[in-house]
């Protein structure tokens, strides 16, 4: 099967006004396990071009909140979100949750993140993997217990140690391909329930 870029996915999106076809990743891992609830609140990594926060904020209502940080700009515009254009590496994240009024830890952490690929499969996944540790980190330190944490990953055999990781410190680990990744690419998506 040929790659097309508009493919039913990709028109789906388009015709329900998301910014991006990744948002149907997003809702079959919130479908598959119960994610997200009114009035979260949610840190969106890695949000451009914007899809999640857009599926988020749905999910979460006008008393929910989304926080998200891209190095690209994020250009849709939501009610309970402020989205940051920032290295999540250099950002201050508590000084920046002082200034945006996010009071307390977060509900979800999500990420999209992806690295700027080469075409070289073992740096691509070797990256792919920093990005997921990142992520990571920042859960373990703003992820409330009890919280749910999502992130993208391009498979390789970092998966063994990121998966253990998640084991230790979530009560469920799961990993999702979800329908609407495209055939031919190495995504996965890691999933924590209930951070312990």
């Amino acid at each position: 099967m040929n790659f097309n870029p508009r493919d039913r996915f990709f028109l789906k999106a388009k015709k329900e006004n998301f910014a991006a076809r990744s948002v149907f990743k997003l809702e079959e891992i919130d479908k598959k396990y119960k994610i997200f609830r009114t009035k979260q609140m949610v840190l969106d990594l890695g949000a451009s071009p914007g899809s999640w926060s857009q599926y988020a904020s749905a999910k979460i209502g006008a008393h929910g909140k989304i926080l998200g940080v891209d190095l690209s700009p994020v250009t849709v515009k939501l009610p309970n979100a402020v989205f940051l254009q920032a290295d999540l590496r250099d950002l201050n994240l508590k000084q920046q949750f002082e200034e945006h009024q996010f009071v307390g830890l977060f509900d979800v952490v999500m990420s999209d993140m992806a690295p700027k690929t080469t075409g070289i499969r073992i740096t691509d996944q070797a990256r792919s993997f920093e990005l997921c540790e990142l992520a990571l980190n920042v859960a373990e330190e703003f992820l409330k217990p009890g919280g749910a944490f999502i992130c993208k990953l391009f498979h390789s055999d970092d998966f063994v140690p990121l998966r253990e990781r998640i084991k230790k410190s979530y009560q469920r680990f799961e990993a999702l391909k979800p329908e609407s990744t495209r055939k031919i690419s190495k995504e996965i998506f890691l999933i924590g329930l209930n951070k312990k």
